[in-house]
């Protein structure tokens, strides 16, 4: 095997190195799942228990069975999410049955923000969200660990402005 074409990272020099989200992405999303589970359960068994009869009752039994299918469709969902940074442009693949690909040329970026809402702050975790002139190419990347997100920003930042100057 030849040395040269290979990047510092063992990859193909042609091939992107693809990055996955942080596992606490996942615990927030399952959690959430479980959240809104139990609520709609006491809604879903105690509304129609009062008022149509105890009978009814075996509604509550609806959303945690649902939850329960959504529980592994999540993790399927959270490990088809990856973003590779490329020498022009940033990929963002993400989707389980419909694969979506996004392409962000770095010239093309206007704004690069890093969110991080009271949960995601809770489970150490942040969101990189990239605006460019076409609203169309607009992306998001979730669930990245803090520090990465900011090293992101500052990376798609600076290839940002480098790439636009010819502009």
């Amino acid at each position: 095997m030849e040395t040269g074409s290979l990047d510092g990272t063992g990859a193909p020099a042609d091939q992107p190195v693809w990055r996955r989200l942080e596992p606490g992405l996942l615990r927030v999303r399952r959690l959430l799942l479980a959240v809104w589970a139990g609520v709609l359960a006491v809604a879903a068994g105690l509304l129609p228990g009062l008022f149509a009869g105890p009978a009814w009752t075996a509604c509550a039994l609806l959303p945690p069975a649902c939850a329960a299918l959504c529980w592994r469709l999540l993790e399927r969902n959270w490990r088809s999410w990856r973003y590779a940074e490329r020498a022009d442009d940033l990929l963002i693949s993400r989707g389980v049955l419909w694969r979506e690909e996004t392409v962000v040329p770095y010239g093309r970026m206007q704004l690069v923000e890093v969110t991080s809402g009271p949960l995601e702050r809770r489970f150490g975790l942040a969101t990189v969200q990239l605006h460019t002139a076409a609203a169309a190419t607009d992306a998001t990347i979730p669930g990245l660990d803090p520090a990465e997100a900011e090293r992101l920003r500052d990376r798609l930042t600076e290839l940002g402005e480098a790439r636009s100057a010819g502009l």
